[in-house]
């Protein structure tokens, strides 16, 4: 059967009918509706005119309006929180951003880029660029060779190379790298990595990592660990508890060490004074070390030291009472080799890192 609409004057009509004596059945036969149909009228429109019907009809009518108006509301607030941690500079950042909420809000393409203010041919762009691998090569060849020479230097050695490209095509790629210098860093660090992708070590002494922790004795006085870790096998050359540190100290600490376990290739420190001092810097460059500085107020760009300074706080500083500064190297230097000769390491197959470290294959000084 059809569905007939019936407008306000026909309902009104009908319920006047009923009010009238008429029988529910037979109004319902001769509209061609149900009982149950006029009987929901009569709840809803009992005792009305037509025109107060119509006027319930349009105030239903913008309060269904107001509804979908509020979830809209409400999905775009709940769509922007998800956005806040995202930066949304630049056409690839909003494709970036579209697609989440594509993905996560399950939002239609079109409500998407309203929310994020993108237009829907620009998210639908994709690039004909050439992929220029061989550029891209060249140009990070040229980096690591030439550490701070900014993008138009560089441009200038690709020019007399034989590339015959724009600078803006030099720069975007240059961009597009992270090959970016620093506006911030020490007036001198001769052997600092100012970029460079940090790659798992495959041998000891490969890549080591250092940093400090702190603790007080019994009687409260401060003390200052220097943890030295080799990434590859775990193994610790050195745990020094110290008052105090300067960079000639922990020069002195890293000579003695590296001449029983050999010299590493790279080692990853913090920002800390003692490893930007000019001390470290001179030490590092006759020795032929690179220090692999992290990024200020990042401390997983040095994990693994994070990771093992946790495993010595937890199972050492907090294990033990410190009488005296002799007391603590005493203890420390003990767990550093029931560390290295006993205990066993998760990372490398539940072995102690000692049979990791391979002295045979250390590096040592130039002469």
């Amino acid at each position: 059967m059809k569905r007939v609409r019936f407008t306000e004057e026909q309902i009104i009509a009908i319920l006047k009918e009923h009010e009238a004596g008429g029988k529910t059945a037979d109004l319902a036969r001769k509209h061609g509706i149900s009982e149950a149909t006029i009987y929901n009228w009569k709840a809803k429109f009992g005792g009305m005119d037509v025109s107060e019907a119509k006027r319930l009809k349009a105030l239903e009518e913008e309060n269904a309006k107001l509804k979908k108006h509020l979830a809209e509301q409400m999905l775009d607030t709940a769509t922007l929180r998800e956005l806040l941690s995202k930066k949304m500079v630049g056409p690839a950042a909003k494709r970036a951003a579209v697609a989440h909420l594509q993905a996560v809000m399950s939002l239609s393409e079109r409500r998407a880029c309203s929310i994020v203010g993108a237009d829907r041919k620009m998210i639908r762009y994709r690039s004909s660029r050439p992929p220029d691998a061989a550029l891209r090569g060249r140009l990070r060849d040229l980096a690591d060779e030439r550490r701070r020479f900014g993008y138009r230097r560089v441009h200038v050695l690709l020019r007399r190379e034989g590339w015959r490209h724009g600078r803006n095509k030099t720069r975007r790629i240059y961009r597009e790298l992270g090959l970016q210098l620093r506006n911030k860093s020490p007036k001198r660090r001769v052997k600092a990595k100012l970029r460079d992708d940090r790659r798992p070590a495959t041998r000891s002494n490969e890549t080591w990592a250092m940093d400090f922790v702190h603790d007080q004795l019994a009687t409260g006085g401060k003390l200052r660990v220097l943890t030295v870790i080799d990434i590859f096998s775990r193994f610790s050359p050195a745990l020094v508890p110290r008052f105090t540190f300067r960079g000639s100290d922990v020069v002195a600490v890293l000579e003695r060490v590296c001449k029983e376990v050999g010299f590493p290739a790279t080692i990853r420190v913090d920002q800390g004074s003692e490893f930007v001092s000019r001390d470290l810097d001179l030490w590092a460059y006759q020795r032929g070390v690179t220090l692999d500085f992290s990024r200020p107020g990042k401390p997983t760009d040095n994990a693994f030291i994070e990771a093992f300074n946790g495993r010595f706080r937890a199972e050492c500083l907090n294990a033990h009472w410190f009488l005296s500064l002799a007391d603590a190297q005493e203890k420390v230097e003990t767990w550093r080799r029931y560390y290295n000769e006993e205990r066993p390491h998760g990372a490398i197959g539940n072995r102690p890192p000692i049979l990791l470290q391979n002295h045979v294959g250390a590096s040592s000084p130039p002469t």
